[in-house]
């Protein structure tokens, strides 16, 4: 695989891209009661199944939810909608090499000064513009955004809210059942998740597993593996100088020093990794 193939790829992938603009109009219909989607959160709608395997639907629909939570937190989607097109193309090549292709995905970089990306269930992605300048290359962008693809293929989020069993005894979320204690307990669910997500990060296995997830996505897809790991190294510099860490990528993730060693360690799976796509000047000049 090489960066012609790679080429080849962002193509096919442009025509599923929504500019910037018309995604974040879309989650604000959440914050509308008067709405459809408003509804579904209401309780007027039916969300969400008590099934070991929740449906792709109930998903997006959290995923949304706490989308538009992840756009009041950390700002809205960047003006510049070159990078936001070539964002998109850049992690839909990626998705559709990782192990879960069947569900759209959508990434959004938002304009925040703190060092993040995060996956919210249903394949809703967000990089922050920060974020977004610490990285160098494609590599290294298609790393991190894989690495969030992963999130979403491994159903890291969703695992986190069936531990808790909220949904036991409970055939399917509706009118009725969210009423009361178990209305109640739904808004508790969606609390929760945000602290997972934006606050305190997933179970560092979780992490370990994204990562190795996305080295492996990377290199399927015709990047040099190493790049998540290379931009974990230039966090790592900025992680002492760092004046506030809450709701950064150092705060919601595993020691960047742990995971830097684990990635190292997975590179001997790929001898080829130094003739895969790096593409710096391609990243500098689509992201200006």
């Amino acid at each position: 695989m090489n960066a012609k193939r790679i080429l080849i790829v962002l193509v096919l992938c442009a025509a599923a891209c929504l500019p910037a603009a018309a995604f974040a109009a879309g989650f604000l219909d959440f914050l509308d009661p008067n709405t459809k989607e408003g509804k579904i959160f209401s309780g007027a709608q039916s969300v969400l199944s008590s099934s070991q395997q929740m449906d792709y639907k109930s998903e997006r629909a959290i995923g949304e939810r706490l989308a538009v939570e992840g756009l009041r937190r950390y700002g809205m989607p960047s003006s510049k909608q070159a990078m936001q097109h070539y964002v998109n193309l850049v992690g839909l090549a990626v998705a559709m090499n990782s192990p879960r292709t069947d569900i759209p995905y959508r990434f959004v970089v938002v304009d925040s000064p703190v060092q993040n990306a995060f996956a919210c269930p249903g394949g809703i992605i967000f990089v922050t513009s920060a974020l977004m300048q610490t990285v160098q290359t494609e590599a290294q962008l298609a790393g991190i955004l894989a690495h969030e693809v992963a999130h979403v293929a491994h159903r890291h989020a969703l695992k986190s809210i069936q531990r808790a069993q909220f949904f036991s005894g409970v055939g399917q979320i509706t009118a009725a059942t969210m009423k009361g204690d178990k209305g109640a307990q739904f808004e508790s669910m969606i609390s929760d998740m945000q602290n997972v997500l934006f606050d305190k990060g997933l179970d560092q296995n979780m992490e370990y597993e994204a990562d190795a997830t996305a080295m492996e996505t990377a290199y399927r897809t015709g990047y040099n593996p190493a790049g998540i790991m290379e931009a974990l190294m230039s966090l790592q510099k900025l992680e002492a100088s760092s004046p506030d860490k809450k709701g950064s990528w150092f705060s919601t993730h595993p020691p960047l020093a742990s995971r830097i060693a684990k990635n190292q360690a997975q590179m001997k799976k790929y001898p080829d990794a130094r003739s895969l796509a790096v593409l710096a000047d391609r990243y500098k000049s689509q992201t200006r």
